[in-house]
C-alpha cells in the first residue's frame, strides 16, 4: 500500500496492535485478509487492518478515502505548517471571534470539558510552555528554560483563555496563548478514519495512528475472534507487550513519560508538562491507558491522567466511571492499577489473571 507523509501533530506510544501484517494479491480477486495499510502520518505513522473481503480496487479507493481525512485533520489542527486553521487562530486578534471549521472546534469543545472535568490538569493552552520547553515546533536547545521567561509564560495559560461557541463554530482567545491540539487531535484524527470506514460499509477493522487505536468488529468474523491490543512495558529502549487485552467496537490510548524526554546534569525531564506549574511531571506514574468509545476523549482523559499522578487520577477515573490502567514505578520494576470500570469491562478473571489490582480492592502481588 501506498506511503504518504502528512506534517505532523504528535508521536505516539504505548499501544501495540498484533498481527496486522497481510498480504495483498493482484487483480480484481479478493485479498487475502486481514489486509494492512501502512505508512507514515502526523510524524509518527498509521497502520488501518481491514478484514471485510475486498478486491485491490476496493483497497485503493479505501486508503485514498481515509488519508483524505487525515489530510483534512492535519489541514485544521497542526501546529507544523503555517497553513492550517489552528495556527491561524493562534495569530487572529485577541477578544475577536474566529469562525472556525466544525471539526476544529469539536476538538477544541472536548479539550475544554475534559479541562474542566481535570481542573486544568489538561489544557491544550499550555501550547507556548510546550514549545519552551522544546517540545513543540520550536527549536529544540535540550535545555532547561529560564526560570522568570517559564514564569512569564505560565501566567498566560488556563482553559479559561479559550472560548469556544460550538453552536456558532467560532472561538477565540482572550489571552495571548499557544493553543495546543497535539494531546487530541490523533485521536480525533483516529476517530475520523474509524468514521469514514463506517460510511463505507466496513464492519471489522483496527485503526493504529501512532499508538492510537480504535476497533471494530472481529479480527476473524467466521471464528469472532476479537482484535488483540497490547499495552507496552513503561521502557525507553525497547518495545514489547506487558499486557495484550481484546477489543471489539472500543478505542484505546495510552500516555506515558518514558520514551519522549531529555536530560541535563543528571536529571530527566519528562515530555509531559504539567500546565498548573509550567513544569515537566516528576511523580511515578509511568503510563497510563484509558479505553473509552471516543479515541479523541481516550488520548486527552490519558494526558490528563498522566498529569494528575496515579492517586489524583485514579480517584477522578473512579468518579467519571473512566476505564483506566496504570502502570506505576516500583524501584526498578512498576505496578498495575486498574479503575473498577476498567476491571468490569475486561472481566475478573482478566484482572487476576494478570494479577492487576483494583482500585479500592485489597492489595495483590502485581508487581510487573
Amino acid at each position: 500500500m501506498r506511503h504518504i507523509t502528512v506534517r505532523a501533530l504528535a508521536a505516539g506510544l504505548g499501544l501495540i496492535a498484533l498481527a496486522l501484517v497481510a498480504g495483498c494479491s493482484q487483480g480484481e480477486q479478493t485479498l487475502t485478509t486481514p489486509v494492512s495499510f501502512e505508512g507514515g502520518v502526523f510524524g509518527s505513522f498509521y497502520q488501518v487492518s481491514v478484514s471485510d473481503p475486498l478486491t485491490q480496487s476496493d483497497a485503493d479507493a479505501l486508503e485514498e478515502g481515509f488519508l483524505a481525512e487525515l489530510e483534512s485533520v492535519d489541514e485544521a489542527m497542526s501546529t507544523y505548517r503555517d497553513d492550517s486553521d489552528l495556527v491561524a487562530f493562534n495569530h487572529a486578534p485577541l477578544d475577536e471571534w474566529q469562525t472556525l471549521p466544525a471539526p476544529l472546534i469539536k476538538v477544541m469543545a472536548i479539550s475544554q470539558q475534559v479541562a474542566r472535568q481535570s481542573d486544568g490538569a489538561f489544557d491544550v493552552t499550555i501550547g507556548g510552555l510546550v514549545n519552551l520547553w522544546s517540545f513543540g515546533p520550536e527549536a529544540e536547545p535540550k535545555a532547561i528554560p529560564d526560570e522568570d521567561e517559564l514564569d512569564a509564560r505560565l501566567e498566560q495559560v488556563g482553559f479559561d483563555a479559550l472560548n469556544v461557541d460550538t453552536d456558532a463554530n467560532r472561538a477565540r482567545r482572550t489571552r495571548d496563548v499557544f493553543v495546543d491540539l497535539s494531546a487530541v487531535a490523533k485521536g480525533y484524527g483516529t476517530d475520523r478514519v474509524a468514521h469514514y470506514l463506517d460510511q463505507q460499509g466496513i464492519e471489522n477493522y483496527l485503526v493504529n495512528l501512532g499508538g492510537d487505536l480504535i476497533t471494530h468488529g472481529y479480527r476473524d468474523a467466521d471464528a469472532q475472534t476479537p482484535w488483540h491490543i497490547g499495552i507496552e512495558k513503561p521502557q525507553a529502549k525497547q518495545r514489547s507487550a506487558q499486557y495484550v487485552i481484546p477489543l471489539s467496537d472500543m478505542s484505546v490510548a495510552t500516555s506515558g513519560d518514558y520514551r519522549n524526554y531529555f536530560e541535563q546534569d543528571g536529571q530527566r525531564f519528562s515530555h509531559t508538562i504539567d500546565p498548573r506549574t509550567g513544569r515537566p511531571i516528576t511523580h511515578s506514574l509511568a503510563s497510563v491507558t484509558v479505553v473509552h468509545p471516543s479515541n479523541a476523549r481516550a488520548d486527552a482523559w490519558a494526558t490528563a491522567m498522566t498529569v494528575l499522578g496515579d492517586k489524583e487520577g485514579m480517584a477522578l477515573a473512579q468518579a467519571l466511571d473512566l476505564k483506566v490502567l496504570m502502570l506505576i514505578r516500583d524501584g526498578d520494576s512498576w505496578q498495575s492499577l486498574a479503575s473498577p470500570a476498567f476491571a468490569a469491562f475486561f472481566g475478573r478473571e482478566f484482572m487476576a489473571d494478570h494479577q492487576i489490582k483494583v482500585a479500592d480492592e485489597p492489595a495483590a502481588d502485581t508487581q510487573g
